[in-house]
């Protein structure tokens, strides 16, 4: 059971109080460079990304940040460190939502500033702190940095923000350590009430970050914490987003509207089922947004090895193939429906899925 938070708004996403985990992404562009950083926001939101974020690093970067808003097609979220006057910019230039980290910002004065001026238009502020940038302070109570370092920090500043007498907030705390990420966010999860916005921060390539944000992210998924997320990542941030949809998809918070499944494969299979499978995948991907734009029910295909690993195991497929030694099996719901040569029957699984998108069948 996820748990339950405070609802705040960020542009038309919700976050929080019930509402979908929601996706976001940053642009890795140049801020100051409108076209380039609205062309990348562009292709975000066609991956899938629900809440874009920007980087405002200075003065110019805050006036384009005005320019972009206008151009974008999601929600945008200006992304501040050190320079209160930045993020005052930011949210006089149409931010949906800004994120700080109150520990940077400077005075207990400048802190209250930038929370006045998001309550006067009536945006959410995303208080962050992680791994990196623990205070001196906590380093030495703890000897380090703990998960009780990083809930600590988090509560100091959730507390500093309720004392200018602001609440709409979303709480991020993320460590690179996958443990120490998942550790942290349950000794927080039960002693406030804001959304948070959960992650595994630098968690490396497209390789091996995807690993460990997996594993980080997954585990606090499924432990009910996670109102909205981040898959970091170095490269391209539209992978990010498109990895995104596949954790929330393994932790049966997103339904996929044609669900891939495969058997490992073993000595009995006797063709190429790794490049057929991947022929297959292709063509779904291809599928799929046709099928969710005219709202067709979702369905499980299956791509088996072997006789043995066809319509008996991928029994609750709702259509699929099977390879034997010199015919191969098509399959829906358990039933064989035709038997095909090893290079037909890729072509008739699609045509069977033609047929079902058209008629609006899933089942036999």
């Amino acid at each position: 059971m996820r748990r339950h938070t405070k609802q705040v708004q960020c542009g038309n996403v919700a976050i929080g109080g019930g509402a979908p985990v929601s996706i976001q992404s940053m642009t890795n562009t140049d801020t100051r460079n409108v076209k380039a950083t609205v062309d990348q926001i562009k292709r975000l939101a066609e991956a899938g990304c629900q809440i874009v974020r920007c980087a405002i690093p200075d003065v110019e970067a805050a006036a384009a940040f005005g320019q972009i808003k206008k151009l974008s097609d999601l929600p945008l979220v200006a992304d501040i460190h050190f320079d209160y006057r930045l993020a005052l910019s930011a949210i006089e230039n149409g931010a949906d939502k800004v994120r700080i980290n109150p520990g940077n910002i400077g005075s207990p004065e400048r802190v209250r500033a930038v929370f006045a001026a998001a309550k006067e238009r009536g945006i959410p502020v995303r208080i962050g702190v992680n791994s990196g940038s623990l205070e001196t302070e906590l380093l030495v109570k703890y000897g380090g940095v703990t998960a009780e370092a990083l809930a600590e920090s988090a509560l100091n500043a959730i507390r500093q923000v309720e004392e200018t007498g602001f609440d709409n907030i979303v709480v991020s705390i993320k460590g690179s350590n996958a443990k120490l990420n998942f550790d942290a966010h349950n000794c927080i999860a039960e002693q406030m009430p804001y959304p948070l916005h959960i992650g595994i921060t630098e968690s490396g390539t497209i390789t091996s970050g995807k690993v460990k944000s997996a594993v980080g992210i997954g585990a606090l998924l499924l432990a009910g914490i996670g109102d909205t997320m981040r898959v970091s990542l170095t490269g391209d941030p539209v992978e990010e987003v498109l990895f995104a949809k596949e954790i929330l998809q393994a932790a049966g918070l997103r339904k996929k509207r044609i669900d891939l499944i495969s058997c490992p494969t073993c000595g009995r299979t006797r063709v190429d089922l790794q490049e057929i499978t991947a022929q297959v995948e292709e063509r779904i991907l291809a599928l799929e947004p046709r099928w969710e734009a005219e709202d067709k029910p979702p369905i499980t295909v299956a791509v088996m090895g072997c006789e043995v690993n066809g319509p008996g195991e991928a029994r609750e497929a709702d259509v699929g193939i099977a390879f034997g030694k010199d015919r191969c099996l098509l399959f829906q719901k358990g039933e064989i429906v035709g038997r095909y040569s090893p290079g037909e029957v890729t072509e008739a699984l699609f045509r069977l899925l033609d047929d079902m998108k058209e008629n609006g069948a899933t089942t036999k």
